[in-house]
């Protein structure tokens, strides 16, 4: 995690974060500018491969290639792919579950806040493994359950149990979140992310940190109970084996 993750740049990111609804275009183009920023302290982007499983409409796109990368997006929902107009070039609908992507076929397999949307988030991970090839680089990132945003638009309720603010939202506003707890939007943690790339015979984990923090509160990461609540969001880097 690079020392210019500093406690300004969190600020900054938290501001944007509360103009997520108001005004998406910036939230999501200063996020994809700070995430490759990110990922370039990891691995050199210039003229690697990458796919971002979930790259819904194309924020993330510019941004990646600005830095010289060869930028594949995958989504699976036609209606996101088209939520700012006509898909991004490059662009493919399929599942992060079972990606259309051949084993071994990209340098950098990234995924930015789309584990907690999959059913089956393992599944997912082991796909992005598979289609990196030998000494690429795999960056997830996701919300975890517990932490402040774990329920999205129906937080902080979910405290109170997903379907109980599932509930609620609905009968506040007349219509269902976009976020629907047990069918868009399943509980993951901390702890259960960093059990699997611990366990995965297939990568070495080269870092762990929470993504949105100054890079000295990294060591939230490794106290149980807490991480789940404080991190916010959980970066995992690993190196394909």
């Amino acid at each position: 995690m690079a020392r210019t993750a500093t406690l300004a740049r969190s600020i900054a990111l938290f501001r944007v974060f509360l103009r997520e609804q108001s005004d998406p275009d910036l939230f999501y183009e200063t996020l994809a500018r700070d995430s490759v920023e990110q990922l370039s302290g990891h691995v050199s982007l210039a003229r690697a491969t990458v796919l971002d499983v979930g790259g819904g409409p194309g924020y993330f796109a510019q941004a990646f290639r600005r830095a010289g990368a060869i930028y594949v997006g995958l989504e699976p929902d036609a209606g996101e792919m088209v939520a700012r107009g006509a898909p991004e070039p490059g662009t493919v609908r399929g599942s992060g579950e079972a990606l259309p992507v051949r084993t071994g076929a990209v340098d950098v397999c990234y995924s930015s806040n789309v584990l907690e949307h999959v059913p089956h988030p393992w599944v997912m991970t082991a796909e992005m493994v598979r289609v990196t090839r030998p000494g690429g680089t795999v960056f997830l990132s996701f919300t975890p359950w517990w932490s402040p945003h774990g329920g999205h638009e129906t937080g902080p309720w979910h405290y109170l149990g997903g379907r109980y603010a599932r509930r609620r939202y609905r009968r506040r506003t007349g219509q269902e979140p976009k976020n629907r707890f047990g069918e868009s939007l399943f509980a993951v943690s901390v702890g259960a992310a960093l059990r699997w790339a611990r366990a995965c015979p297939d990568v070495e984990v080269l870092a762990t940190y929470p993504r949105y923090h100054p890079w000295w509160a990294r060591w939230v990461v490794s106290v149980p109970g807490l991480r789940e609540v404080v991190a916010w969001n959980l970066v995992v880097v690993m190196r394909r084996r």
